[in-house]
């Protein structure tokens, strides 16, 4: 009988083992894919301005991951971006909740924003900022935007949003009127 018994617990935390096996989720960016390189024979282009940065293909590993994202905006509010740029509604900073983006609205654009500054008050945090984090940062600011991937919406503050997070359902016309009564009811 302790056999059987010692059997039936030995099969029985095998099946715990192999049930407890769930999906592998990559909660880390895999490593970094090698640099996007151009050759730029020079600065000047047709139409004036500056060349736009390189793509690279890294930006597509943060701009639509919501780890990478709520990540981002960790960051952003550790190294005090939120100082110049008040939440993402702008101050002595430009606005970062709008779609107007004077240096390019796409991931890469705003990763070398970040990276090598701007003209006019935006410094350079290449030398402070560790590569992934200035990636998570650039998902969390296109996020602000709601420029980013819909299903990953930032995790940010309801009552700092312009607008409702994407992926938030409204209530229907079943629940409504189920409120609707029960409010009635405590009345």
């Amino acid at each position: 009988m302790g056999e059987i018994r010692a059997a039936l617990t030995v099969v029985a935390l095998a099946a715990l083992l192999v049930g407890c096996d769930r999906e592998a989720r990559s909660l880390r960016a895999p490593a970094a894919a090698p640099s996007a390189t151009a050759v730029s024979t020079t600065p000047l282009r047709a139409g004036g301005g500056e060349a736009p940065p390189p793509v690279d293909a890294r930006g597509v590993l943060y701009d639509a991951n919501a780890y990478q994202i709520s990540e981002g905006q960790r960051y952003y509010e550790w190294f005090n971006c939120s100082g110049c740029h008040a939440h993402g509604g702008g101050d002595i900073g430009p606005a970062l909740m709008d779609d107007e983006w004077r240096y390019g609205g796409a991931i890469t654009q705003v990763r070398a924003s970040i990276a090598e500054g701007r003209p006019n008050g935006m410094p350079a945090f290449a030398d402070k900022i560790p590569d992934e984090q200035l990636w998570q940062i650039a998902a969390y600011v296109r996020s602000m935007s709601g420029t980013a991937d819909k299903l990953a919406a930032s995790s940010r503050d309801d009552h700092m949003r312009s607008t409702p997070p994407n992926n938030q359902a409204k209530p229907g016309p079943e629940r409504a009127d189920a409120t609707a009564a029960r409010l009635g009811a405590a009345r």
